[in-house]
């Protein structure tokens, strides 16, 4: 890909990475909850507006877009398998135990919230 159009790509991709993390901080914080990823059992708020309406996990799907526009400028395979891996790691050990407290939290919401936003797109 030239370079002039794989940094604009790269940018792109930067950029919606940022701004999903940042829109699900911030409905988090209008929510009054917890943004701590390894206390999801302290959630005060199930959030499902904002952001939460397109994705459940818009903080780590910005983390993956990010993940993927370093690989893209670095021209790097190595690194989309890197992002790869990221999303196989989270959905096992974060978003995992996440729903398990949430579903524990706040029951038949929280299964309806998850049977129609999908978890990463």
């Amino acid at each position: 890909m030239p370079s002039g159009l794989r940094l604009s790509v790269s940018l792109a991709i930067l950029l919606m990475g940022v701004a999903f993390s940042v829109a699900g901080v911030i409905s988090f914080r209008l929510a009054r909850t917890t943004i701590n990823p390894s206390r999801p059992e302290k959630a005060s708020a199930l959030v499902s507006t904002g952001i939460y309406r397109v994705t459940r996990n818009p903080m780590y799907l910005g983390i993956l877009l990010v993940l993927v526009a370093w690989a893209l400028f670095l021209s790097s395979a190595w690194g989309l398998l890197a992002a790869v891996g990221f999303v196989l790691y989270m959905n096992h050990f974060q978003i995992a135990p996440e729903e398990h407290a949430l579903s524990e939290l706040f029951g038949k919401e929280f299964e309806s919230y998850k049977a129609s936003v999908r978890r990463w797109l």
